[in-house]
């Protein structure tokens, strides 16, 4: 039975206990021919790689590798962050009894039971006992709840990893008794760290082959944060190099061993700039099979989807805006898709928002509305805020003069009233210009309404729509 993938468990429901320190671990030592991602897992904290913002002195997650309090985690990111690196660190370092289960196979029967024995040895004056559940998120809610008792009382320390996001699959009793930790996808250099270890030392590669730069580079880009993907890569790779005789392994040996060619796309370099702007201007342009196109290529070339999200929540507003305003809804919900759920389903989210975007129809006039409005903050236009509109509610306000002669717009029964909204020297001033795209026609034909009314101007001339068809030499969606 495998947990995590890279190490098994042993006893009935994917239980395996390792004893207090100086006893033998209950997590498998790696042999000679484990997986490479398994051989290099880091023996120490001064080994672990990334995480940075968790590893300071006095930090939770170094007390909870140092045993210093005993207190319960949650660890969530996504894979190959880290998370079972952890939980070896915990169960080598400290002088705890060590309880490992798998939620994929472990049940309620197996979860008291680690609890009743907990609770017996505690009473005989036995070591403290830490249970590490992988994958809590697939416990049931039954199941969840079965662990408050014990962790609130600490009878057991619980060490619990997710790939998943806890506000939505960790009940919040359990999350409120935990301190979450929030491990982040390795950078790139990391990932490039952990690689090059992984090639000279004793424990990995031990120098047999080495590794070309282009090589290096496909590696780290196909892992996207994933140190495990990549050293399964490189392990590969390897494998591929020895048995043609080798001793280097170049980029197409790296592309043939793992399958997946080598895109084009630096983060850092103009690629990077060049095919995130292909890919606005491609749906701008409402081509969606283009703007499909690059989104693969980034996906492909392992781009933060979260980068992706945010460039669609900007656009939605940018370029689309009241010409269809559920296009900012489409893409807020993509982008909390690929929070919830991840890649690579998440691609699905944002293939869809991609081309509902690129299909909308198109306006700016939201962009081209709040920056002359900027602007004329930024020039020093904007006097004082009208007495009518002043805060009316605290004492004495009355007397200041705030409020006096504001009109309640509901009191129409139009619902809307002559009223000066904003200072003296902006009277007039025009920010928002609709277009006749998609939804802000029927906007264009009221706005010109709603300003006569407010503005207590003439009657204004309707917005005239030519029907005809697009002007010469132009294409209008």
């Amino acid at each position: 039975m495998e947990f995590d993938g890279l190490f098994p468990l042993t006893g009935p429901g994917g239980v395996g206990t390792a004893a207090p320190s100086g006893a033998e671990s209950g997590f498998t030592r790696p042999a000679a021919d484990s997986p490479l991602p398994v051989r290099m897992r880091p023996a120490n904290l001064d080994e672990l790689v990334g995480q940075q913002h968790l590893l300071a002195p006095g930090a939770p997650l170094r007390q909870l590798v140092t045993g210093t309090t005993p207190m319960s985690v949650i660890l969530w990111g996504p894979p190959g962050t880290g998370k079972t690196t952890i939980a070896h660190l915990v169960a080598a370092a400290t002088d705890r009894k060590f309880v490992a289960m798998s939620a994929l196979t472990a049940g309620v029967k197996d979860v008291r039971a680690v609890i009743d024995t907990a609770r017996r040895e505690r009473r005989a004056g036995g070591p403290p006992t830490v249970l590490f559940i992988d994958e809590v998120h697939r416990f049931s809610k039954t199941q969840q709840d079965s662990l408050l008792a014990a962790v609130e009382d600490r009878t057991v320390t619980l060490l619990a990893a997710t790939t998943e996001n806890p506000y939505f699959s960790v009940i919040s009793p359990l999350l409120s008794r935990c301190v979450l930790l929030t491990l982040q996808a390795l950078d790139e250099e990391d990932v490039r760290r952990l690689v090059r270890r992984a090639v000279t030392d004793e424990r990995g590669l031990g120098g047999a082959v080495t590794l070309s730069a282009q090589a290096e580079e496909h590696l780290v880009r196909l892992a996207g944060g994933d140190v495990r993907k990549a050293l399964t890569a490189l392990e590969a790779a390897a494998g591929s190099a020895e048995a043609q005789g080798a001793t280097e392994i170049d980029l197409a040996t790296a592309e043939k061993a793992v399958d997946v060619a080598a895109v084009r796309y630096d983060r850092d370099g103009d690629a990077h700039y060049d095919i995130i702007s292909a890919f606005i201007k491609s749906m701008r342009g409402s081509d969606p099979d283009a703007a499909l196109h690059w989104l693969a290529r980034m996906l492909v070339a392992g781009e933060d989807p979260r980068f992706i999200a945010r460039r669609l929540v900007i656009f939605a507003s940018e370029d689309v805006g009241m010409a269809d305003p559920q296009a900012l809804l489409v893409a807020t919900a993509a982008a909390q898709a690929v929070q919830s759920v991840g890649l690579p389903e998440a691609q699905l989210n944002l293939a869809q928002a991609v081309v509902h975007l690129a299909t909308a129809p198109k306006s700016n006039s939201v962009t081209t509305a709040i920056s002359a409005a900027i602007a004329d903050v930024r020039a020093g236009r904007g006097g004082a805020v009208p007495a009518a509109l002043r805060d009316a509610h605290y004492s004495g306000s009355r007397g200041l003069g705030h409020g006096k002669g504001y009109r309640y717009p509901h009191d129409d029964p139009r619902g809307v009233v002559r009223q000066q909204y904003v200072p003296d020297d902006l009277i007039g001033a025009d920010y928002y210009a609709p277009t006749d795209h998609g939804a802000e026609r029927a906007v264009s034909e009221r706005l010109p309404r709603l300003r006569r009314i407010v503005r207590g101007g003439p009657p204004a001339a309707p917005a005239q729509h030519d029907d005809s068809g697009p002007a010469a030499g132009e294409d209008q969606p």
